[in-house]
């Protein structure tokens, strides 16, 4: 049977996507013909920022390689334009001259930026942020020149701008509107997202009309000049002020078009034989510049090619995320509220913490959410549904775990979810059709995410659920789990992420960070800020008492053992097992603060005495004449264990709870951990300790212990989770050392325990750590073996080491 022929114009995320869905359900339908305006596949344009950013290379973004054309049977011309449709002969005419014939023809031009009209426009080095080629462009011109300006201030907009500050460039965001996102965020988080971004070193000009770009004898781009008359530096100007739909050649070709290709709910054009996708379309009055709606629309597409014809597309409920890395928000629908709607706000500025939820008829039509924004994804899901909210209402704002009918506590969220619930929202694809796809490819030995990727597109494009796609995997396949080797890259230093460094340093033995560079072949031979910690701790953790310990590659605090504070001055935390001290530490506190005029004593937190305002050249006297150990209350380590009085004082108490935890941080002292470890005994379940928001947490009960893991009290408070039940102290100990050892091993830098738990779930933990016992005690001698010797800190600055770092320099006129 003769195929009929399909020809695509565009190579980009919506046709190629439209084409992927078609493979599926009609493979033997068409010969299909695709011509792409740019020399390379079907590449990610949604992680072009993290290209820019130097967190990934272009080969990582490549969706759809040359094999796959191949394999697939499709003719792809790179670089080819098409220059006219002939809809009476039905062929396409490309700029090459050729000529090519059609059965069906699908649209899929996607959209053009927008350029503001001012005179400059044109001159060399002022861009648009739009494809890969725009990327290397502001790639190359980093490296050369330093004040780039960005005009506009939505998402691509504030993505490039991040992406030029850390190629080190001097950044300026103008922007019309009086805050950022003004059509994804409300002002309150608008004014939260421009602080964030003001301490990494944007600057922004904001509620400014752009007027003139001006430039030098040569043509060059040199300065922006706005209508109020200030004028500032540019070597590059990157416009980010919005995009249109690419309808011209479908004008052309005589094909109806109001604001992009006005298409049907079966995304057919007026002529019956021409279909279009994507940025291009115009659908019910709406053109859509985001991925979701654009692969809801392939879907329908595909369906209606395949002569299926029962697909309709009604359009898209939006929701947005920003990336740039560590700033974390989320809008959907109607989140600025109106006259018949009613508004729950959370907001803690100090905290970075705002969430603004949107209620109308009962049902919740909006979200905006910023510095936490965990529940996105069950806010979206309950916005999408229309759900009457009812009891929902009273809890809605503390999230998902608040719920009493969404799973049971202490499980991790993938274990919460039900098949059919929504895992990839860019994509559509729900945990039943994810874990269908990981036990049809295990019988292959494929157990990573990327064989998830390219099996369900799943955390294929945002890359946001990233993590929640690796907690389904692990708890599907439990051991065989392997870790993605194309995750996100440790820093613009290499291609390398986290799990391919410990890896490397792990299987080769490498024990410096020189030979850690050459080996894995870093861009940077001496590293940055970024990865230079990280590294030193996977040496360390990895080859205790054989990897040395480099100084320069620590942060501050722990360079100098101390915490610095706002002024420059430092605070000073002797150590207090267990919270428990004695008079003759308490009169040698004293006498120092007195000596050293040190200008606050406070209790803290932690049961700990905090010494603030320490002079940094004092330090090494303070520590002298304290004569303690140090309580390690400034680095990525082991910091408190708290206790309450316990049996030996309380009337409720079951347990030696205070013992138990000077027991703890006598075994865990001078710790390095990927982040923070902070610990807690209780005597009874009363908590007084507060032992339920701690990375360990230990509650005495009548006949023994019960572990918690995974606690944080910090911007975003996690309630740990129960790990096992145990009778003595022993266990106790050898129990939470296993754990943390596990953590130390596997974790990344800088995630702390709870951020861990999330990414190989509580499943995974309570099988390496309670059900092998084998395991569980090989990590506990592991732990030991690591930590004998250490020598204190504080101990060691005092005899001599490295004390001229706090001796202040003299000028000798």
């Amino acid at each position: 049977m003769k195929k009929s022929k399909l020809v695509v114009i565009g190579n980009g995320m919506a046709g190629i996507r439209t084409l992927e869905e078609l493979l599926v359900i009609a493979p033997d339908m068409y010969d299909i013909t695709v011509f792409g305006n740019e020399p390379h596949p079907n590449y990610n344009r949604i992680l072009l920022s993290p290209v820019l950013a130097g967190e990934q290379a272009f080969q990582d973004i490549v969706l759809n390689p040359l094999s796959w054309y191949q394999d697939a049977g499709i003719d792809l011309r790179m670089g080819c334009a098409i220059s006219k449709i002939d809809r009476v002969r039905r062929t396409v005419e490309a700029e090459d001259g050729s000529s090519t014939p059609y059965d069906r023809l699908l649209l899929a031009t996607g959209s053009t930026p927008f350029i503001l009209p001012i005179p400059g426009n044109d001159l060399k080095g002022v861009i648009s942020y739009r494809d890969i080629r725009d990327t290397e462009t502001m790639i190359a011109t980093a490296s050369v020149k330093r004040h780039a300006v960005v005009i506009g201030g939505g998402l691509l907009g504030l993505e490039a701008a991040n992406g030029l500050r850390l190629r080190g460039m001097d950044v300026s965001v103008v922007h019309i509107a009086d805050w950022l996102l003004e059509r994804q965020l409300d002002i309150t988080a608008g004014k939260l997202l421009q602080h964030s971004l003001e301490e990494r070193g944007l600057r922004f000009l904001l509620g400014q009309t752009t007027a003139e770009i001006v430039g030098n004898e040569a043509g060059e781009v040199c300065s922006v000049r706005f209508k109020n008359g200030d004028v500032i530096p540019a070597d590059l100007v990157v416009m980010a002020v919005g995009i249109r739909p690419n309808s011209a050649l479908a004008e052309a070709a005589g094909i109806y078009c109001n604001r992009g290709v006005v298409v049907s709910d079966a995304l057919q054009t007026y002529d019956p034989r021409v279909y279009a996708v994507g940025e291009c379309v115009s659908h019910r009055g709406i053109a859509y510049g985001l991925v979701a709606p654009l692969f809801e629309q392939a879907k329908v597409c595909a369906n209606h090619l395949a002569q299926m014809g029962i697909g309709r597309y009604q359009g898209s409920v939006l929701s947005t995320k920003l990336k740039v890395t560590g700033i974390d928000l989320f809008s959907a629908g109607d989140f600025m509220g109106g006259e018949q709607s009613e508004e729950i706000v959370l907001s803690d500025p100090a905290g970075g913490i705002y969430k603004k939820l949107v209620i109308k008829n009962d049902q919740l039509v909006g979200a905006c959410l910023y510095g936490d924004t965990t529940d996105g994804a069950w806010y979206f899901k309950l916005l999408k549904e229309g759900r009457k909210l009812g009891e929902l209402r009273d809890h809605i704002m503390f999230g998902e775990s608040s719920v009493g009918d969404v799973g049971v506590q202490g499980q991790s969220r993938a274990m919460a979810m039900q098949d059919k619930d929504e895992v990839c929202g860019c994509n559509g694809v729900c945990k039943g059709t994810i874990i269908k796809a990981i036990k049809a490819i295990k019988d292959k030995g494929l157990f990573t995410v990327d064989d998830v990727k390219k099996h369900t597109k799943a955390a294929s494009s945002c890359g946001s659920c990233t993590g929640l796609v690796e907690q389904i995997l692990l708890n599907t396949v439990g051991s065989s789990f392997q870790e993605t080797p194309k995750t996100k890259a440790i820093c613009g230093c290499t291609d390398r992420n986290h799990g391919e460094v410990r890896k490397a340093i792990r299987e080769h033995k490498l024990l410096t960070h020189k030979e850690t560079y050459d080996f894995l072949e870093w861009r940077t031979p001496n590293g940055c800020a970024t990865c230079r910690p990280a590294v030193n701790y996977y040496l360390l953790s990895t080859w205790p008492h054989e990897a040395l310990d480099d100084p320069q590659s620590r942060f501050i605090n722990e360079r100098a053992h101390a915490n610095i504070q706002k002024d420059g001055t430092f605070s000073v935390i002797p150590q207090m097992k267990g919270g428990v001290t004695n008079s003759s530490e308490l009169r040698r506190i004293a006498d120092v603060a007195d000596k050293y005029q040190i200008p606050m004593v406070k209790v803290t937190g932690g049961q700990r005495i905090d010494l603030l305002g320490v002079k940094k050249d004092d330090l090494i006297n303070v520590w002298s004449d304290l004569g303690m150990n140090s309580g390690h209350a400034y680095g990525k380590s082991i910091r408190t264990v708290k206790t309450c009085v316990g049996i030996e004082f309380c009337r409720f108490g079951t347990q030696n709870s205070t013992q138990m935890g000077i027991e703890l941080e006598t075994m865990l002292a001078n710790m390095w951990s990927p982040h923070k470890v902070k610990l807690a005994v209780s005597g009874c379940p009363r908590n007084c300790a507060e032992a339920g928001i701690k990375d360990v947490g230990v509650i005495a009960v009548d006949s023994g212990w019960e572990l918690y893991i995974g606690g944080n009290g910090g911007i975003k408070t996690e309630v740990a989770q129960f790990l096992v039940k145990v009778k003595t102290a022993e266990e106790v100990k050898e129990y939470t050392g296993a754990f943390l050892q596990l953590y130390r091993e596997e974790a990344y830098y800088l995630d702390r325990s709870v951020h861990y738990i999330e990414r190989v779930g509580l499943d995974y933990i309570k099988q390496r750590v309670v059900t092998d016992a084998a395991n569980r005690k090989m990590l506990h001698e592991r732990l030991l073996y690591s930590l004998d010797g250490l020598p204190d800190p504080w101990a060691a600055r005092v005899k001599g080491v490295q004390q001229r770092e706090f001796i202040p320099l003299k000028i000798v006129a």
